[in-house]
């Protein structure tokens, strides 16, 4: 239980700011369609919470290397509080109109960036407290993850019904507030490791600048070819991913005759699914063959979810494949975050993990622009069909690159490679 502590600790974080998240993904879009019956404002107020959310998370891996992953935590989900608390609190005084709004979701997303880096940042720390493997902690994580989307799309449906899309943000607020509080508590401040032996930028007599270790980061990053071929990859599915929940899946909703109790049941669907896959790589996630089992879920997780729609499907069919799709899409970040932590030196870690992050969101904050302006020019069925189509494409375009048969393969403390197969 000493051990496991600080992953409880973490988990439990991690479930209550990601169920918060989920449900604001929900109630901001919501708000923007309801009041303003526009595509292209709802694309815009995403865009507006993505972009600084991404170059936060990028510009905050040194800092988080520099002060600590716990402090940076703390701090920016306490900040959180207020930020998303002034949502309900201008709608309340219906003084919450567009120009009003903007400002405060970008707040939102510097807030979040490195807020998140930092406790994904914990989690070899807490693997190696726990002695477990990285697969199986990123497993239970991923799972827990998508255990808090689930309950937390399922829950903002019905609050958003109930409540309204604006005052339902008083519960991310109070999420926020939890996580910070739990992260204080429950996980024990980590020791920062030690720089680089040999490394070229190190002076000894004295401490790198700021810029000095972010361009480290850069630097390792962009010179390992697994590294940059799942930024890639991942970057260009999270666009149209996020086209897909911030606009084209809640424009289908309304569109179709049905609230948001309809589209929270759809985003459970999805997440309540990827559970079981998460947990199944939490099991045996360190014995599958990774480059196959990432490329098989990828094309169960894509294409179908936008196809199905485009058809204008009975629900119970498109029930069923976004619960195939769910599942498929567990097996990715168990996979995936353990071969990005694994590449990484622990020097390195906080920096590193954001920039690669911070890079497969970059695209994220244009994906509700996209949306909106593929359904105001050629209209929704088609935008579907096209954005899946490019899914497809972006899915299999990986295995064409020989940098992708390293995927398979786990790089150790000393550089050396060792096949995972």
């Amino acid at each position: 239980m000493r051990r496991g502590g600080p992953f409880l600790a973490l988990a439990a974080a991690e479930t209550l700011s990601l169920s918060g998240t989920r449900l604001s993904t929900i109630a901001i879009p919501w708000l923007v369609l309801s009041t303003t019956g526009s595509p292209f404002l709802t694309g815009l107020t995403a865009m507006m919470e993505m972009l600084p959310y991404v170059v936060a998370k990028a510009l905050g891996g040194p800092l988080i290397d520099r002060v600590g992953a716990k402090r940076i935590a703390i701090v920016c989900d306490t900040a959180s509080v207020a930020a998303v608390g002034l949502v309900p609190l201008l709608d309340f005084f219906s003084l919450l109109g567009m120009p009003v709004l903007l400002p405060v979701v970008f707040a939102m997303g510097v807030l979040r960036g490195p807020s998140d880096a930092a406790k994904q940042a914990m989690v070899p720390d807490i693997a190696a407290l726990a002695n477990v493997p990285l697969e199986r902690v990123t497993g239970v994580a991923s799972a827990i993850e998508r255990l808090a989307s689930t309950a937390g799309a399922a829950g903002a449906g019905a609050l958003i019904g109930l409540i309204g899309p604006g005052q339902a943000l008083l519960v991310n607020a109070a999420t926020f507030a939890a996580a910070a509080l739990i992260v204080a508590v429950g996980i024990p401040g980590m020791r920062r490791a030690p720089e680089l032996s040999g490394a070229p930028d190190v002076r000894p007599a004295e401490r790198a600048s700021y810029l000095d270790d972010l361009r480290e980061g850069w630097r390792f990053l962009r010179g390992d070819a697994v590294l940059v071929s799942i930024v890639a990859m991942v970057a260009i599915t999270n666009l149209l991913d996020q086209a897909y929940h911030a606009v084209l899946l809640p424009v289908w909703t309304r569109d179709s005759g049905h609230g948001p109790e309809l589209l929270g049941a759809m985003f459970a669907a999805f997440t309540g699914a990827s559970i079981a896959g998460a947990a199944i790589a939490a099991a045996i996630g360190e014995r599958m063959p990774r480059l196959m089992v990432y490329t098989v879920a990828f094309l169960l997780t894509g294409f179908p979810r936008f196809f199905i729609l485009a058809l204008d499907a009975p629900l119970i069919l498109i029930f069923v494949t976004l619960a195939i799709a769910g599942f498929a899409s567990g097996f990715l970040n168990p996979i995936l975050s353990a071969v990005v932590f694994e590449r990484i030196p622990k020097p390195l870690i906080g920096r590193v993990t954001a920039m690669n992050a911070a890079l497969c969101f970059a695209l994220i904050p244009f994906g509700g622009l996209v949306g909106g302006a593929l359904i105001s020019t050629i209209g929704l069925a088609a935008a579907l069909l096209l954005t899946g189509l490019a899914y497809l494409a972006a899915t299999l375009f990986p295995l064409a690159l020989k940098s992708f048969r390293g995927f398979d393969k786990a790089i150790t403390d000393a550089g050396a490679s060792v096949s995972r197969r």
